[in-house]
């Protein structure tokens, strides 16, 4: 008997409603079974991944395959959270992806000093935004057939 498919989860942390009502419609038509999840903010994010409070059940926070990480977000900011997961033996090897609005040269180097895997700036336009996250998907796609 084969096991089943296991979907590919993205997690995507981002505080802004809009942004994230953006990349989910973006992400709807990728042939890809993405299992797409979002937190608010760094805290939910280092909550969901250790399985503490609302995600202390595995089988609803399951282990993503990728994270797409905005920087400024409130209560824990990117950087603060992807300096704690790199820093987790258990954590450090998720692919983290940052997606923000900062033009800031040091959020930039900052990121990669911290491990991350890719850095795209944020367009502040939504159509931009839905075409840079549909270029994300297609990308990804691409790197997953």
């Amino acid at each position: 008997m084969r096991e089943p498919t296991r979907r590919f989860v993205l997690l995507v942390a981002e505080d802004n409603e809009g942004d994230r009502r953006l990349t989910q419609e973006a992400l709807a038509d990728n042939p890809l079974d993405l299992d797409l999840r979002f937190v608010e903010d760094g805290q939910q994010l280092l909550d969901y991944l250790r399985h503490q409070g609302t995600y202390s059940d595995p089988q609803n926070s399951p282990h993503p395959g990728l994270i797409l990480l905005d920087l400024h977000m409130p209560r824990k900011n990117g950087h603060e959270a992807l300096r704690e997961i790199k820093s987790d033996a258990t954590l450090r090897d998720i692919p983290v992806v940052v997606l923000t609005t900062s033009q800031e040269p040091a959020d930039l180097w900052q990121s990669f000093d911290f491990g991350i895997t890719h850095f795209m700036a944020k367009p502040l336009d939504s159509v931009a935004l839905a075409n840079l996250i549909e270029e994300f998907g297609a990308y990804f796609r691409r790197q997953h057939r």
